[in-house]
């Protein structure tokens, strides 16, 4: 159990905080201590009345709000029914002095913890103030470790330990390099650090974090024994993700990440990770509000705020698919699971790399147009080639000019489709200039 101390200002903003919760039905009033009515039975101006007229009492006292929260570790939740939280309650509050002052106990069901929040005042009846000083050190300090005890709740102190462990496992899970450590041990360091922590629903999703790490959990060919008898094999990525070195059967190592334990995974976390969904679209939005001008640029934003982005990629590096990573929370969410704003093809969008995609397709079509137009021209001085007697002098140096400039024509416009856009007072001059020499040559073939 942790207790945390704070003494907000205003009393009525803290009861407004929880009350605004129990609205949301975020949170429930379940005690009200040393009131002359039921928790059930008051509204919010009784509950604030009540406070308000202790601390009239004390004009001298800056400090006249308490507000607590006591946190549980979440094994301990099968323990903590409403009777179990408003008696601890009462327990807590006795021990460090105010069993005799109003307090009211808000159970919320807002964060991934069970905890409670207490609110009451520091002026009592006589108009005296209760000293604080020290009062989280000498008084709170001693009261939680007497109540972990007596109910058999995980203390603060095992918590704060089993988060050194927990950081001490991450750092043994560096990422694997083939050669320079024993294989086995090194998969095994990773898979401890990954397996249970990670929120991951697919073995494409999981595998999407073992990659970090140089490792991939294997099913083989689909054709192949191993595939057919539902086996899995964990196996050492070089630094271009090819596999290399001996495959580890999920049986021979000490934790047993089988396929069927890791199928039981994807259910339980599909629904752990729901409660992360919201923290990582807002850090993508976050990222593309400073306006990233490629996806390499969108990635780097996001490993700033923890987040790694693994892209799929086909055989002409075109990008088909998206997942990312969010080592805060350790949940994991392929892009169409976040929404269709997250989904590659749409990132893309977002980015305006299909901005760019649309145009070289229109510059395409312009260049078959005009293409179309020089065969159409072509065919025309075929035609005339046919019609007009061969033995005519003027005849051929008039077919020989049409050729030569509807082949200057086609070769100024592939110039033009082709260079690139640096310039567009420059394009239009040029421009101009080609509208000038058509134009002169259209009247050169009226005089003839």
């Amino acid at each position: 159990m942790v207790p945390q101390i704070k003494h907000p200002k205003s009393i009525r903003r803290a009861l407004n905080y929880n009350e605004q919760k129990v609205q949301k039905g975020q949170a429930e009033l379940i005690h009200a201590s040393n009131y002359l009515k039921r928790a059930d039975e008051m509204n919010f101006y009784e509950k604030l009345e009540r406070f308000q007229k202790l601390m009239e009492l004390n004009d001298r006292a800056q400090t006249k709000v308490m507000h607590v929260s006591l946190n549980f570790h979440p094994d301990d939740s099968p323990k903590l029914s409403r009777e179990f939280l408003q008696k601890i309650s009462d327990e807590y509050m006795q021990k460090i002095g105010f069993g005799n002052q109003p307090y009211l106990v808000y159970q919320h069901h807002d964060a991934g913890h069970p905890h409670v929040h207490i609110v009451s005042t520091l002026i009592k009846d006589d108009g005296s103030r209760i000293p604080t000083h020290n009062l989280g050190k000498d008084i709170s300090e001693p009261a939680r470790k007497e109540l972990e005890k007596m109910y058999g709740l995980v203390s603060a102190d095992k918590k704060e330990l089993n988060q050194q462990l927990e950081k001490q496992k991450v750092a043994n899970a560096q990422k694997v390099q083939y050669g320079k450590s024993e294989t086995k041990r090194s998969i095994t360091n990773v898979l401890d650090t990954v397996i249970d922590q990670y929120k991951y629903t697919s073995l494409a999703e999981l595998n999407a974090v073992l990659k970090q790490y140089n490792v991939m959990a294997d099913r083989g060919q689909e054709e192949g024994r191993i595939y057919k008898n539902r086996g899995l094999t964990y196996r050492v990525l070089d630094e271009q993700g090819q596999k290399t070195g001996v495959p580890i059967k999920a049986s021979d190592i000490y934790s047993k990440p089988t396929l069927d334990k890791l199928e039981k995974k994807f259910i339980e976390n599909e629904e752990k990770r729901e409660a992360d969904k919201k923290h990582l679209k807002t850090m993508i939005d976050w990222s593309l509000l400073k306006n990233p001008h490629t996806m390499d640029e969108l990635v780097k934003a996001l490993e700033r705020e923890r987040i790694a982005v693994v892209l799929r990629r086909n055989e002409q590096r075109k990008i088909y698919g998206i997942t990312y990573i969010d080592h805060e929370s350790k949940a994991v969410f392929n892009g169409s699971d976040l929404g269709k704003e997250y989904a590659s093809n749409r990132m893309l969008e977002r980015l305006g790399i299909e901005q760019q995609q649309t145009q070289d397709k229109a510059n395409q079509k312009e260049l078959r147009q005009e293409t179309s137009s020089y065969k159409t021209s072509q065919s025309a001085a075929t035609s005339l080639q046919k019609e007009v007697p061969q033995n005519d002098p003027k005849e051929k140096q008039r077919e020989s000019s049409l050729k030569e400039n509807v082949g200057k024509d086609l070769s100024n416009i592939l110039k033009e489709m082709l260079q690139p856009e640096n310039d567009q007072q420059s394009l239009n001059s040029e421009l101009q200039r080609e509208e000038e020499k058509r134009r002169r040559r259209r009247n050169q073939e009226r005089e003839r």
